[in-house]
């Protein structure tokens, strides 16, 4: 990213996501443009996954963020639209006091072996607001039109 690109988006930045190397081969997550909603993650070894199978990717970092936020793992549009790799759990929650090693659980759809090198990009990662609240059991729910319809319920 260019540099007076760089100052801009520190400049709008509310907080920051706090990255540990655990591994000295760690790729930083990365912004490819001062848009980008999310800093694309890299894979630390090199893998396969077979198709219609799944695998744990390791990125050799730990994040933190403050109290009140998540990061979430998120696929990469054009492995799923070219490979029919995701992430399979989509999205993953890093939740902010978990400090250990952020792994991506990779999904092969694809007809054909999904290959990736160390420092590929992989996922993204982004940084979002979570509503803290408590539960609270109750006898019963408020009424609502749709009340207990479920999939399909509200039409097509």
């Amino acid at each position: 990213m260019h540099a007076s690109a760089t100052k801009r988006l520190q400049t709008l930045s509310l907080m920051t996501l706090k990255v540990k190397r655990l591994d000295p081969a760690a790729k930083m997550p990365i912004r490819t443009t001062i848009g980008a909603s999310c800093f694309d993650v890299h894979a630390l070894t090199d893998g396969t996954i077979p198709p219609k199978s799944r695998a744990l990717v390791r990125t050799g970092l730990a994040v933190s963020v403050e109290h009140g936020f998540e990061v979430q793992v998120r696929s990469r549009s054009g492995l799923a639209l070219k490979q029919g790799v995701f992430v399979l759990n989509s999205p993953g929650t890093v939740d902010s006091d978990y400090r250990g090693e952020v792994g991506i659980i990779l999904m092969n759809l694809g007809d054909d072996v999904f290959t990736y090198k160390a420092g590929d990009r992989i996922a993204q990662l982004g940084v979002y607001p979570v509503i803290m609240c408590d539960a609270q059991l109750v006898e019963t729910l408020d009424d609502t039109a749709r009340s207990s319809g479920g999939f399909g319920s509200t039409g097509r």
